[in-house]
């Protein structure tokens, strides 16, 4: 079905409010919190690989799609290293503080004709108060914005616009992100924000067309899990999100555990979707799958949309909170 669109179109669709627009939506962001907030980075204390798979409105033509993945580490502590390069001299090597996290995160996230390529390195600190663990985390980040402007069709009669001739359809864009996250188990919360400098994306090579800015994004997300003393848990939390215009959304989610080797969730984003979701652990492998049910109009035209998430996280449990080891 041949789509009768305007450059314009596409410009509102890379500068406008909708949260999906601009960043990538997740489902299951409570298996991997780093994809939106950098303070997470190292949170846990765990060594963490992530695989995120997104395609959303499957049977849609040029419908989004999300590919991305992550890793974080926390630096721990190691044994003081003594070494002898004489029997009176030694030096000795103090070992780390157990305080820093660091991460890498790359994605390609496809919306139409417009595409987004990039990746960014974070770098978190973690602060010990009293039996909680307060966090904060900055990241740089870069990508590369694309727009195919080969499949533009103009509405029959129309001149072609100054702006399609000289478009160019790819530019490179710097931004960062910023973010808070405070833990006193089983009780989380966290506040991020992305797209912090509202970078600008200049379209054309003349002067004449203004540049064009990113949003800037915010997260909340707390929540609470529940240990049911029979071998199940339960988890229920909630993530809000908003831009620069106040264009807010809430994802209400609630996920219950069996041994935490088995889950089972649901959420509701509210005006948007009901989401189900279900995974299971088999060792240091994590599989999670997510199925967005459509609750507008789009679900006439569309089979929903699927995302699986893969996870391999690596340490001893022991040792991820202080209040069980100290790093």
């Amino acid at each position: 079905m041949k789509k009768i669109v305007l450059i314009s179109f596409f410009i509102i669709l890379a500068t406008t409010s909708v949260m999906s627009q601009q960043e990538p939506v997740y489902s299951q962001f409570t298996m991997n919190q780093f994809l939106i907030n950098p303070a997470f980075a190292g949170s846990e204390g765990y060594t963490s690989f992530n695989l995120t798979a997104r395609q959303q409105w499957l049977g849609m033509e040029d419908a989004p799609s999300t590919q991305s993945i992550s890793g974080q580490a926390r630096i721990l502590k190691t044994s003081y290293i003594s070494k002898s390069r004489s029997i009176k001299k030694r030096i000795k090597k103090r070992r780390p503080s157990g305080r820093v996290g660091i991460g890498a995160y790359i994605y390609n996230d496809k919306n139409g004709q417009i595409g987004k390529t990039g990746g960014e390195f974070t770098y978190a600190y973690h602060l010990f108060i009293n039996d909680g663990q307060l966090s904060l985390g900055v990241s740089l980040s870069a990508f590369q914005f694309r727009v195919n402007t080969e499949n533009l069709i103009l509405p029959q009669g129309e001149t072609v616009d100054p702006l399609l001739l000289q478009a160019r359809e790819g530019m490179w864009v710097t931004d960062g992100s910023f973010g808070l996250y405070y833990t006193f188990q089983p009780f989380y919360v966290g506040l991020s924000s992305r797209n912090l400098f509202q970078s600008a994306l200049k379209f054309g090579e003349d002067d004449s067309f203004k540049d064009y800015q990113q949003l800037r994004h915010y997260y909340f997300i707390t929540g609470y899990r529940y240990d049911m003393k029979n071998d199940f848990e339960i988890e229920p939390s909630v993530l809000f999100k908003t831009t620069e215009n106040f264009n807010l959304q809430a994802d209400i989610n609630v996920k219950g555990y069996y041994r935490r080797d088995y889950w089972l969730g649901f959420s509701y984003r509210t005006g948007n979707a009901f989401v189900t979701m279900v995974g299971v652990r088999i060792d240091k492998l994590y599989v999670g799958y997510a199925f967005d049910y459509s609750l507008n109009d789009i679900q006439r035209i569309s089979y929903g949309s699927h995302e699986i998430m893969v996870g391999l996280k690596f340490g001893d449990n022991q040792r991820r909170y202080r209040w069980l080891n100290r790093f």
